[in-house]
Protein backbone atom coordinates (compact mmCIF):
# COMPACT_ATOMS: atom_id res chain seq x y z
CA UNK A 1 0.00 0.00 0.00
CA UNK A 2 0.95 3.36 -0.42
CA UNK A 3 1.61 5.59 2.88
CA UNK A 4 3.17 8.63 4.16
CA UNK A 5 5.87 7.74 7.21
CA UNK A 6 7.96 10.29 9.14
CA UNK A 7 11.17 8.56 10.21
CA UNK A 8 12.87 11.57 12.25
CA UNK A 9 11.30 15.03 12.94
CA UNK A 10 11.82 17.46 10.88
CA UNK A 11 10.28 21.47 10.27
CA UNK A 12 7.67 20.81 8.12
CA UNK A 13 8.55 23.29 5.43
CA UNK A 14 11.72 20.47 4.86
CA UNK A 15 9.08 17.83 3.80
CA UNK A 16 9.70 15.53 6.23
CA UNK A 17 6.98 13.08 5.20
CA UNK A 18 8.64 10.09 2.49
CA UNK A 19 5.60 8.82 0.70
CA UNK A 20 6.27 5.42 -0.38
CA UNK A 21 4.83 1.84 -0.95
CA UNK A 22 5.04 -0.31 2.25
CA UNK A 23 3.26 -3.84 3.03
CA UNK A 24 0.20 -3.97 3.96
CA UNK A 25 -1.21 -4.36 7.88
CA UNK A 26 -1.95 -7.19 9.23
CA UNK A 27 -4.80 -7.07 12.07
CA UNK A 28 -4.60 -9.03 14.76
CA UNK A 29 -6.75 -10.02 17.87
CA UNK A 30 -9.38 -7.15 18.69
CA UNK A 31 -8.05 -4.99 15.49
CA UNK A 32 -9.92 -4.19 12.39
CA UNK A 33 -8.15 -3.98 8.80
CA UNK A 34 -9.72 -0.28 7.47
CA UNK A 35 -9.06 0.64 4.12
CA UNK A 36 -8.86 4.60 4.52
CA UNK A 37 -11.15 6.64 2.40
CA UNK A 38 -10.59 10.49 3.79
CA UNK A 39 -7.72 11.15 6.63
CA UNK A 40 -8.37 14.78 8.23
CA UNK A 41 -4.99 16.82 8.84
CA UNK A 42 -4.66 17.79 12.61
CA UNK A 43 -2.60 20.30 14.48
CA UNK A 44 -1.45 17.78 16.41
CA UNK A 45 -0.19 15.97 13.59
CA UNK A 46 2.45 19.25 12.83
CA UNK A 47 3.26 18.67 16.28
CA UNK A 48 5.11 15.35 15.91
CA UNK A 49 5.69 15.90 12.58
CA UNK A 50 8.07 18.44 14.42
CA UNK A 51 8.89 16.84 16.81
CA UNK A 52 7.02 19.60 19.74
CA UNK A 53 6.06 15.98 20.92
CA UNK A 54 8.52 13.48 21.46
CA UNK A 55 8.51 10.15 19.40
CA UNK A 56 7.05 7.50 20.42
CA UNK A 57 8.28 5.00 17.80
CA UNK A 58 10.98 4.95 15.10
CA UNK A 59 9.27 5.32 11.88
CA UNK A 60 5.74 6.25 12.07
CA UNK A 61 2.11 6.81 9.92
CA UNK A 62 0.63 9.76 11.34
CA UNK A 63 -3.02 10.79 10.73
CA UNK A 64 -5.73 10.09 13.27
CA UNK A 65 -9.07 11.97 11.93
CA UNK A 66 -9.87 8.83 9.80
CA UNK A 67 -12.72 7.71 8.08
CA UNK A 68 -12.66 4.44 6.31
CA UNK A 69 -14.24 1.03 5.37
CA UNK A 70 -14.09 -2.24 7.34
CA UNK A 71 -11.97 -4.78 5.09
CA UNK A 72 -11.32 -7.43 7.85
CA UNK A 73 -10.95 -8.29 11.32
CA UNK A 74 -11.18 -10.96 14.38
CA UNK A 75 -14.62 -9.59 15.14
CA UNK A 76 -17.26 -7.26 13.70
CA UNK A 77 -18.44 -5.72 17.22
CA UNK A 78 -17.68 -2.44 18.69
CA UNK A 79 -17.84 -0.72 21.82
CA UNK A 80 -21.41 -1.41 23.74
CA UNK A 81 -24.07 1.61 23.89
CA UNK A 82 -26.44 1.19 26.23
CA UNK A 83 -25.39 -2.14 26.79
CA UNK A 84 -26.00 -3.29 23.18
CA UNK A 85 -23.04 -3.96 20.92
CA UNK A 86 -22.60 -2.14 17.71
CA UNK A 87 -22.14 -3.81 14.55
CA UNK A 88 -19.21 -3.66 11.98
CA UNK A 89 -20.11 -5.95 9.05
CA UNK A 90 -17.72 -5.97 6.35
CA UNK A 91 -18.07 -2.85 4.30
CA UNK A 92 -19.21 -0.69 7.10
CA UNK A 93 -17.88 2.96 7.32
CA UNK A 94 -16.34 4.00 10.61
CA UNK A 95 -14.24 6.60 11.75
CA UNK A 96 -11.31 6.45 14.04
CA UNK A 97 -10.42 8.83 16.64
CA UNK A 98 -6.92 10.23 18.27
CA UNK A 99 -7.38 8.00 21.16
CA UNK A 100 -6.85 4.85 19.73
CA UNK A 101 -6.77 2.34 22.92
CA UNK A 102 -6.30 2.40 26.73
CA UNK A 103 -5.70 0.13 29.79
CA UNK A 104 -8.93 -0.76 30.82
CA UNK A 105 -7.80 -1.14 34.37
CA UNK A 106 -6.14 2.26 35.74
CA UNK A 107 -7.25 4.08 38.13
CA UNK A 108 -8.92 6.74 35.54
CA UNK A 109 -10.19 3.78 33.43
CA UNK A 110 -12.29 2.47 36.60
CA UNK A 111 -13.60 5.58 37.29
CA UNK A 112 -14.64 6.87 34.14
CA UNK A 113 -12.09 9.01 32.53
CA UNK A 114 -10.67 7.23 29.62
CA UNK A 115 -9.05 10.58 28.48
CA UNK A 116 -6.49 10.40 31.47
CA UNK A 117 -5.81 6.68 31.11
CA UNK A 118 -2.14 5.79 32.60
CA UNK A 119 -1.60 3.79 29.41
CA UNK A 120 -2.80 5.08 26.46
CA UNK A 121 -3.02 4.22 22.53
CA UNK A 122 -2.72 7.31 20.00
CA UNK A 123 -3.60 7.02 16.64
CA UNK A 124 -0.95 8.26 14.55
CA UNK A 125 1.53 8.80 16.99
CA UNK A 126 1.84 4.93 19.30
CA UNK A 127 0.51 3.23 16.27
CA UNK A 128 -0.32 3.96 12.74
CA UNK A 129 -2.38 5.91 11.65
CA UNK A 130 -4.65 7.08 8.63
CA UNK A 131 -1.89 8.98 6.14
CA UNK A 132 -2.34 5.48 4.15
CA UNK A 133 -4.27 3.49 1.93
CA UNK A 134 -5.29 0.78 4.83
CA UNK A 135 -4.60 0.83 8.75
CA UNK A 136 -5.55 -0.93 12.25
CA UNK A 137 -7.96 0.36 14.69
CA UNK A 138 -9.07 -1.17 17.86
CA UNK A 139 -12.90 -2.90 17.31
CA UNK A 140 -13.81 -1.06 20.48
CA UNK A 141 -12.21 2.48 19.60
CA UNK A 142 -13.64 2.94 15.78
CA UNK A 143 -17.48 4.74 15.16
CA UNK A 144 -20.24 4.27 13.12
CA UNK A 145 -20.44 7.43 11.14
CA UNK A 146 -23.59 9.37 10.39
CA UNK A 147 -24.77 8.95 6.90
CA UNK A 148 -25.81 12.88 6.19
CA UNK A 149 -21.87 13.50 6.56
CA UNK A 150 -20.03 12.43 3.50
CA UNK A 151 -16.36 11.08 3.58
CA UNK A 152 -14.79 14.87 3.48
CA UNK A 153 -17.22 16.45 5.69
CA UNK A 154 -16.96 13.30 8.54
CA UNK A 155 -12.81 13.66 8.48
CA UNK A 156 -12.63 16.61 10.48
CA UNK A 157 -15.65 15.62 12.98
CA UNK A 158 -12.99 12.92 14.73
CA UNK A 159 -10.75 15.09 16.25
CA UNK A 160 -10.73 18.99 15.53
CA UNK A 161 -15.09 18.17 16.23
CA UNK A 162 -14.38 15.90 18.94
CA UNK A 163 -11.48 17.78 21.07
CA UNK A 164 -13.62 21.09 20.41
CA UNK A 165 -17.02 19.67 21.46
CA UNK A 166 -15.14 18.25 24.86
CA UNK A 167 -13.74 21.67 24.87
CA UNK A 168 -17.31 23.02 25.75
CA UNK A 169 -18.11 20.55 28.20
CA UNK A 170 -14.92 21.39 30.08
CA UNK A 171 -15.70 24.68 30.17
CA UNK A 172 -18.53 23.98 31.11
CA UNK A 173 -20.79 26.10 28.42
CA UNK A 174 -24.06 26.61 29.18
CA UNK A 175 -27.04 27.41 26.87
CA UNK A 176 -27.16 31.00 26.13
CA UNK A 177 -23.92 31.92 27.34
CA UNK A 178 -21.45 34.54 26.42
CA UNK A 179 -18.34 32.20 24.80
CA UNK A 180 -15.06 33.42 22.96
CA UNK A 181 -12.84 31.38 20.82
CA UNK A 182 -9.23 32.48 21.15
CA UNK A 183 -8.10 31.30 17.26
CA UNK A 184 -10.17 29.62 14.20
CA UNK A 185 -8.92 26.89 12.70
CA UNK A 186 -10.23 23.26 12.19
CA UNK A 187 -11.42 23.05 15.75
CA UNK A 188 -12.78 26.29 15.83
CA UNK A 189 -14.92 26.70 13.14
CA UNK A 190 -16.48 23.37 14.34
CA UNK A 191 -17.51 24.18 17.77
CA UNK A 192 -18.78 27.60 16.68
CA UNK A 193 -21.72 25.93 15.22
CA UNK A 194 -22.45 24.02 18.39
CA UNK A 195 -22.89 27.12 20.40
CA UNK A 196 -24.60 28.77 17.62
CA UNK A 197 -26.89 25.86 17.93
CA UNK A 198 -27.24 26.43 21.79
CA UNK A 199 -27.85 29.96 21.33
CA UNK A 200 -24.68 31.13 22.74
CA UNK A 201 -23.00 34.73 21.73
CA UNK A 202 -19.59 33.99 20.96
CA UNK A 203 -17.08 36.32 20.34
CA UNK A 204 -13.79 35.38 18.44
CA UNK A 205 -10.33 36.90 18.48
CA UNK A 206 -7.59 35.30 16.14
CA UNK A 207 -4.98 36.30 13.95
CA UNK A 208 -5.48 36.47 10.19
CA UNK A 209 -8.08 38.79 7.86
CA UNK A 210 -9.27 35.57 6.17
CA UNK A 211 -9.89 33.66 9.57
CA UNK A 212 -11.92 36.44 11.03
CA UNK A 213 -13.66 37.15 7.72
CA UNK A 214 -14.52 33.18 7.98
CA UNK A 215 -15.51 33.66 11.50
CA UNK A 216 -17.87 36.77 10.31
CA UNK A 217 -19.45 34.24 8.07
CA UNK A 218 -20.28 31.94 10.42
CA UNK A 219 -22.41 34.02 12.65
CA UNK A 220 -19.79 35.11 15.51
CA UNK A 221 -21.28 38.32 17.02
CA UNK A 222 -17.86 40.47 17.50
CA UNK A 223 -14.50 39.21 15.49
CA UNK A 224 -11.24 40.81 16.28
CA UNK A 225 -7.53 40.61 15.80
CA UNK A 226 -5.43 38.14 18.21
CA UNK A 227 -4.36 41.11 20.06
CA UNK A 228 -8.01 42.50 20.34
CA UNK A 229 -10.24 42.23 24.11
CA UNK A 230 -13.59 41.02 23.89
CA UNK A 231 -16.22 44.33 24.51
CA UNK A 232 -17.84 42.42 27.24
CA UNK A 233 -16.93 39.69 29.82
CA UNK A 234 -17.54 36.55 28.48
CA UNK A 235 -18.40 33.56 30.79
CA UNK A 236 -16.45 31.54 29.05
CA UNK A 237 -13.80 30.84 26.98
CA UNK A 238 -11.71 28.46 24.97
CA UNK A 239 -7.95 28.43 23.21
CA UNK A 240 -7.06 26.52 20.43
CA UNK A 241 -3.80 28.28 19.64
CA UNK A 242 -0.52 26.71 20.85
CA UNK A 243 0.45 29.91 22.68
CA UNK A 244 0.78 30.78 26.01
CA UNK A 245 0.08 34.56 25.24
CA UNK A 246 -3.38 33.77 24.08
CA UNK A 247 -4.28 32.15 27.08
CA UNK A 248 -3.66 35.03 29.34
CA UNK A 249 -5.34 37.24 26.77
CA UNK A 250 -8.09 34.78 27.70
CA UNK A 251 -8.01 35.05 30.75
CA UNK A 252 -8.08 38.44 30.57
CA UNK A 253 -11.54 38.66 29.25
CA UNK A 254 -13.55 36.83 31.55
CA UNK A 255 -16.18 37.89 34.28
CA UNK A 256 -15.26 36.77 37.84
CA UNK A 257 -16.21 32.53 38.03
CA UNK A 258 -15.53 32.32 34.49
CA UNK A 259 -13.37 29.49 33.05
CA UNK A 260 -10.58 29.20 30.59
CA UNK A 261 -10.35 25.51 28.78
CA UNK A 262 -7.34 24.86 26.72
CA UNK A 263 -7.53 23.60 24.08
CA UNK A 264 -3.77 22.09 22.72
CA UNK A 265 -1.80 18.49 23.33
CA UNK A 266 1.74 21.52 23.54
CA UNK A 267 1.44 24.57 24.07
CA UNK A 268 4.38 26.87 23.91
CA UNK A 269 4.70 28.33 27.72
CA UNK A 270 2.93 30.15 29.83
CA UNK A 271 4.13 33.55 30.66
CA UNK A 272 3.71 35.59 34.11
CA UNK A 273 1.29 37.27 34.73
CA UNK A 274 -1.12 39.11 37.53
CA UNK A 275 -3.21 37.10 39.73
CA UNK A 276 -5.13 39.93 41.04
CA UNK A 277 -6.24 40.95 38.12
CA UNK A 278 -6.62 38.04 35.85
CA UNK A 279 -7.03 34.68 38.27
CA UNK A 280 -8.32 35.86 41.27
CA UNK A 281 -12.43 36.38 41.50
CA UNK A 282 -12.50 32.35 41.16
CA UNK A 283 -11.91 32.31 37.66
CA UNK A 284 -10.75 28.98 36.45
CA UNK A 285 -8.01 27.59 34.05
CA UNK A 286 -8.53 24.13 32.84
CA UNK A 287 -6.57 21.77 30.29
CA UNK A 288 -8.21 19.33 27.73
CA UNK A 289 -6.69 16.21 27.56
CA UNK A 290 -7.62 14.09 24.74
CA UNK A 291 -11.32 12.50 24.49
CA UNK A 292 -13.44 9.77 25.29
CA UNK A 293 -15.67 7.45 23.47
CA UNK A 294 -18.95 8.99 25.04
CA UNK A 295 -17.55 12.37 23.49
CA UNK A 296 -17.24 10.97 20.02
CA UNK A 297 -20.44 9.33 20.59
CA UNK A 298 -22.55 12.07 22.01
CA UNK A 299 -21.07 14.59 19.16
CA UNK A 300 -21.27 12.66 16.39
CA UNK A 301 -24.92 12.72 17.47
CA UNK A 302 -24.90 16.87 17.92
CA UNK A 303 -23.16 16.97 14.96
CA UNK A 304 -25.88 15.06 12.73
CA UNK A 305 -28.80 16.77 14.76
CA UNK A 306 -27.51 20.72 13.46
CA UNK A 307 -26.66 19.05 10.43
CA UNK A 308 -22.98 20.57 10.61
CA UNK A 309 -20.82 20.83 7.16
CA UNK A 310 -16.99 21.78 7.67
CA UNK A 311 -15.57 23.64 5.04
CA UNK A 312 -12.97 21.64 3.94
CA UNK A 313 -9.80 22.00 1.48
CA UNK A 314 -8.73 18.55 -0.17
CA UNK A 315 -5.01 17.52 -0.17
CA UNK A 316 -4.36 14.14 -1.96
CA UNK A 317 -2.14 11.72 0.03
CA UNK A 318 1.13 12.99 -2.31
CA UNK A 319 0.81 16.37 -1.27
CA UNK A 320 0.81 15.63 2.50
CA UNK A 321 3.91 17.65 3.71
CA UNK A 322 1.84 20.79 1.21
CA UNK A 323 -1.31 19.82 3.99
CA UNK A 324 0.51 20.11 7.28
CA UNK A 325 2.77 22.92 5.45
CA UNK A 326 -0.99 24.75 5.04
CA UNK A 327 -2.13 23.69 8.42
CA UNK A 328 1.34 25.70 10.48
CA UNK A 329 0.98 28.63 8.07
CA UNK A 330 -3.19 29.38 8.75
CA UNK A 331 -3.66 29.39 5.00
CA UNK A 332 -6.60 26.80 5.35
CA UNK A 333 -9.94 28.22 6.32
CA UNK A 334 -11.59 25.20 7.84
CA UNK A 335 -9.78 21.51 8.04
CA UNK A 336 -7.36 20.17 5.48
CA UNK A 337 -8.52 16.62 4.51
CA UNK A 338 -6.02 13.97 2.73
CA UNK A 339 -7.69 11.32 0.21
CA UNK A 340 -5.34 8.16 -0.61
Amino acid sequence: MKAAILTSPQPVGSHPLRVAEVPNPRSKAGDLLLRVRACGVCRTDLHIVEGELPPKIGAIIPGHQIVAEVVDGPTVNGPAVNGAAVEFPIGARVGVCWLGGTDGSCWYCRHRMENLCDSPTFTGYSVHGGYAEYTLARADFVFPLPSALDDLQAAPLLCAGVIGFRSLRVAGVQHGERVGLFGFGASAHLAIAVLRAWECDVYVSTRGDSHRKFAESLDAVWVGKENDKPPVELDRAITFAPSGDVVVAALGSLRKGGVVAINAIHLDRIPQFDYDRLLWGERQLRSVTNMTRDDARDFLQVASEIGLRPKVTVFSLDRVNDALLAIKNDSVDGAAVIVP
